[in-house]
């Protein structure tokens, strides 16, 4: 069984049958552009679209919200986020450009039309955001300097706007700076998978 569809059961036809396409297009694409480590193929709904949509456990987003993924890599978490919000506008941003071609791949095969794919830093990007969301890339500190400017001061969402980041491993350094407006979630208390007991969700108000 998919691990998805053990902890998401209320998903409509058209979630399904995007999330059912997701692999085969990976797989595909990732014999051009490697987005996705081999090894982690075999794992991949686990590793890749799971672990992207914990961040679907800790929010709802509302519709009208509009969301960005800052080093998105091939799509995570984005891509499986727009799937699951689809009155949700999501921007999945990368430095890399092959990486954002397959992106736009990805997200035009599954006729996702609330994904806008950009090549570009988050440093240059204008724009504002309710959330800036991420799945292991850099320090939070440096994270935080990087996409503060994008969060809007208009919250429309239960959780307070600023920033949803993806991590593992031992945080206490990184998030010594950030005292206030911080939650750190397990992601075990989600998810029963070995794979998940060392990842953690940050939500960082800004």
């Amino acid at each position: 069984m998919n691990p998805v569809y053990k902890y998401f059961t209320k998903l409509t036809d058209s979630q399904t049958g995007k999330i059912d396409k997701l692999q085969e297009l990976y797989s595909d694409w990732n014999q051009k552009i490697n987005v996705i480590s081999r090894k982690d193929m075999d794992n991949f709904y686990e590793r890749h679209v799971l672990h992207s949509l914990a961040i679907a456990k800790f929010i709802t987003f509302r519709p009208g919200s509009k969301i960005i993924d800052v080093g998105t890599g091939g799509g995570f978490p984005g891509i499986p986020l727009a799937i699951m919000f689809p009155e949700v506008s999501f921007t999945l941003i990368d430095s890399i450009g092959k990486k954002i071609k397959v992106v736009s791949a990805v997200a035009e095969a599954l006729e996702l039309k609330n994904v806008t794919a950009l090549n570009g830093r988050s440093e240059q990007h204008k724009g504002q955001y309710d959330f800036v969301v991420s799945r292991a890339i850099a320090a939070m500190p440096t994270f935080v300097a990087q996409t503060r400017h994008l969060v809007s001061k208009q919250a429309k969402n239960a959780v307070g706007n600023g920033a949803i980041c993806l991590k593992g491993g031992d945080l206490s350094a990184e998030l010594k700076p950030f005292t206030k407006m911080l939650t750190v979630t397990a992601l075990s208390q989600y998810y029963s998978e070995e794979f998940f007991k060392t990842k953690q969700l940050v939500h960082l108000a800004l």
